[in-house]
């Protein structure tokens, strides 16, 4: 399918990354066929780059507001699209305990996912830390509006086992590629540790 700039699609594998914007589009051959490196501005995700012929990328008719079109949550409620669309469709726990991409992403370097994966260890489920996780895990500017503290509890716990046991995957395909433990571990913040005990057990 062609793409380009300036048109806004969904990544039916990801919708938690809500509806994005293709900056730029370039033509690649794959093996031995025409395809399309896509780079796409997520409002949720950031940039991502992925190949048109692989992602299936869902090209978005309607136009959003401009201007003041109020929250995301206002402007989701509008168009049964993004995040919000595919929680109607979906269980809302497939959006709210999914890792994001760059703590699995395979072809990352182990070092740079276990980075990222520590970077997700700031969260915790007291207090304000709990609803930071919540915008940051759906996008929405409120997720009070969308769910109870109860759930959003729920949602954390079961994020937060995923998480452990990504880590504990990643570390060990360190060592799988010769990559000291100590290095491994050498930024790892002490709730990222723990976790790692907690996950050790299911290896």
């Amino acid at each position: 399918m062609k793409h380009k700039p300036g048109e806004r699609v969904r990544h039916p594998g990801r919708p938690e990354w809500g509806i994005g914007e293709v900056t730029k589009v370039e033509l690649i051959t794959r093996d031995g066929k025409p395809d399309r490196r896509v780079w796409i501005r997520f409002p949720n995700e950031g940039t991502k780059t992925v190949l048109a012929s692989v992602a299936g990328l869902e090209t978005i008719e309607e136009t959003m507001p401009t201007g003041d079109g109020g929250t995301l949550l206002d402007r989701q409620s509008r168009h049964e699209t993004g995040w919000l669309g595919e929680i109607a469709k979906n269980r809302p726990e497939d959006a709210m305990t999914a890792l994001p991409d760059r703590a699995t992403d395979p072809f990352l370097p182990v070092t740079r996912r276990l980075q990222n994966i520590y970077d997700l260890y700031r969260f915790n489920r007291n207090g304000g830390s709990l609803l930071e996780w919540a915008i940051a895990q759906s996008g929405l500017d409120d997720p009070m509006s969308r769910f109870n503290r109860h759930e959003l509890e729920q949602f954390f716990d079961r994020w937060s086992w995923e998480r452990d046991r990504v880590l504990a995957r990643t570390i060990d395909e360190g060592r799988k590629e010769g990559i000291p433990i100590d290095a491994l571990l050498r930024d790892a913040p002490p709730s990222a540790r723990r976790g790692l005990k907690k996950a050790a057990p299911a290896r």
